[in-house]
């Protein structure tokens, strides 16, 4: 069983609510370090940073703590590590995004080992289904609860990836950049999950 236990809940999220996936260009990736460089010099100049990534970051958490008051905590925490934290971030030709997504993790997953309540996880039926297609036909004939009980056997860190992959539809380019590995390496982690999953749910029949 994982630290965490799953509270699955069953969400129907507004157009609002759904991360829109843009490919950023390298020109922008660029001209967003020379921002982060001047905000080094003249802290002021991170806010346009932060009205940039404030929303998605912030529906980033609230999607893992279902609170809509939690998640603007959580989120003010994030942005003020970030900030704190300028002077060491370092350009690695990735968005400034993946590192304030490295960050919230972090914050969520402290949150829950602090408060040792159960983890939030929110889902469509459309999404577990992304799921059950990848995996053979045999597994993807299982019923929804045995999922379900299969994704609460699975660390944190494995969960996250899921959730990443099919229930937030991120590409594997942008999981890695995430997580700080190669996209190739994300793939395999990703397929060695659904493998993981696969035999958990054969177990417990």
């Amino acid at each position: 069983m994982s630290n965490f236990a799953l509270n699955a809940k069953l969400a129907k999220r507004s157009k609002t609510m759904n991360q829109a996936k843009k490919t950023i260009s390298v020109d922008a990736i660029e001209a967003e370090w020379q921002e982060i460089l001047a905000a080094k010099d003249n802290p002021t100049l991170f806010k346009p940073i932060y009205e940039r990534y404030y929303l998605q970051i912030f529906r980033f958490i609230f999607k893992r703590v279902a609170d809509e008051s939690l998640a603007a905590d959580i989120c003010s925490q994030v942005f003020t590590k970030a900030l704190q934290k300028l002077d060491k971030y370092q350009f690695k030709g990735v968005p400034y995004s993946a590192f304030l997504y490295r960050v919230a993790s972090n914050e969520i997953t402290t949150h829950y080992r602090k408060t040792q309540k159960n983890r939030v996880v929110s889902f469509e039926d459309a999404q577990l289904n992304n799921i059950t297609e990848t995996m053979e036909e045999s597994i993807s004939q299982h019923t929804t609860d045995e999922l379900l009980r299969a994704l609460d056997e699975l660390p944190l860190a494995k969960l996250q990836m899921i959730e990443m992959r099919f229930f937030e539809k991120r590409s594997f380019k942008e999981i890695a950049e995430i997580m700080e590995i190669t996209e190739s390496n994300a793939k395999v982690k990703t397929y060695r999950i659904l493998d993981k999953l696969k035999k958990i749910i054969v177990a417990n029949k």
